[in-house]
């Protein structure tokens, strides 16, 4: 199914695995209750997989979630999103996460699984940066069509008029450009071509997807992977979470007259526009953001992350372990906390109430 939108959501709580699922981090026995929510003490094991880009995030979740609840362990395995809902559905992990939400047939499948409906909320809202190298040069401009000729292989070296265009003061060399994409399935690759098959008027033509459809350029694991490759080259150009960007060059992406940096800030105003997936249950927020827009200071390549849990657990424990930490992660100290690790942008009031009545509504069976 063809998305014409970009998914978005923002910082919100890590999830869990259900009714059934003797694979999925077995909690220990517990009184209940949560660290941050009623004081006591949860205790569990978590174990999850999925989207690359959470990893600093959930670094600093782990850490402050772990030190109010010492008898509690949260594993993640950044194998890809994915990865992750595969791993997720099956049974494998007790959460997933992913840069995208399920799909139809996804969702249908996790009920299946579940024994229940599913907490799907977005948890991470961050800038996908368009990170380069190229030496002498530091600044770029690039409006849509450029980025999206530059990575369907239209446009191949740094001097073409395309890029002379958006960049009319910058001494650009007729270095070959290399041109680096997600080897894996990846919900970053699947918002970063959303936008390109949106705004790019025609530049890109290889549709939205998660596996990367175009012959030629670098193919890298993971986030980590592409910033490796992007750094190690010179001429090299890819994309990924901003917040893992490092020192390499981000370009400035074209919105309406302006070109606009890839700060969280300019990233969460994409927001304003949200508007719910139709047909979804209420605990299922997932959002479809029109990321064509031209209003000033807004950056419209947008990373949005999800944690995909049951709503229903056979253990009591479980579910108490799960509820707590979702509970934590949406709240404004760990929103806080995955802003200053990561980059990221807090969730709004408003989001987080919502956001948090879906979280509310995990029980035990």
């Amino acid at each position: 199914m063809k998305r014409n939108h970009l998914r978005i959501a923002a910082p919100a709580a890590m999830l869990a695995l259900a009714l059934g699922l003797s694979a999925c981090g077995a909690a220990n026995e517990s009184d209940g209750g949560s660290a941050t929510a009623s004081g006591d003490s949860v205790s569990g094991t978590l174990n999850g997989a999925g989207a690359t880009s959470q990893e600093a995030a959930i670094a600093a979740w782990k850490k402050e979630f772990q030190t109010a609840n010492p008898d509690s362990t949260v594993n993640y395995d950044p194998v890809g999103s994915g990865g992750g809902r595969e791993q997720f559905i099956a049974g494998g992990v007790a959460f997933a996460g992913t840069d995208s939400y399920l799909e139809e047939d996804e969702v249908t499948a996790a009920k299946d699984k579940c024994q229940s409906d599913i907490v799907e909320v977005p948890v991470y809202v961050s800038p996908i940066a368009v990170i380069f190298k190229l030496d002498g040069v530091d600044e770029l401009n690039l409006s849509p069509k450029t980025i999206g000729q530059i990575f369907a292989g239209k446009i191949t070296t740094w001097d073409d008029a395309a890029i002379k265009a958006d960049n009319p003061d910058a001494k650009l060399p007729s270095t070959k450009i290399t041109a680096v994409h997600r080897s894996d399935d990846s919900g970053t690759t699947k918002n970063f071509t959303d936008y390109l098959d949106q705004a790019s008027d025609g530049g890109w033509t290889g549709g939205v997807v998660e596996t990367w459809p175009v012959k030629g350029g670098e193919a890298a694991e993971g986030t980590s992977g592409v910033v490796a490759a992007v750094s190690g080259g010179n001429g090299t150009i890819g994309y990924a979470d901003e917040s893992q960007a490092g020192d390499l060059g981000k370009a400035k992406v074209k919105v309406g007259e302006d070109f606009t940096e890839p700060t969280p800030e300019a990233a969460a105003k994409v927001l304003d526009t949200a508007a719910p997936v139709e047909g979804r249950d209420a605990t299922d927020i997932a959002v479809d953001v029109d990321h064509k827009t031209t209003e000033a200071g807004v950056y419209p390549i947008v990373l949005v992350s999800y944690q995909v849990a049951c709503q229903t657990y056979g253990d009591k424990a479980q579910a108490e372990l799960v509820k707590s930490w979702l509970t934590y992660v949406a709240s404004e100290d760990g929103q806080a906390a995955a802003a200053s690790s990561a980059g990221s942008a807090p969730l709004s009031g408003d989001f987080a109430s919502k956001v948090q009545s879906a979280i509310k509504t995990i029980k035990a069976a």
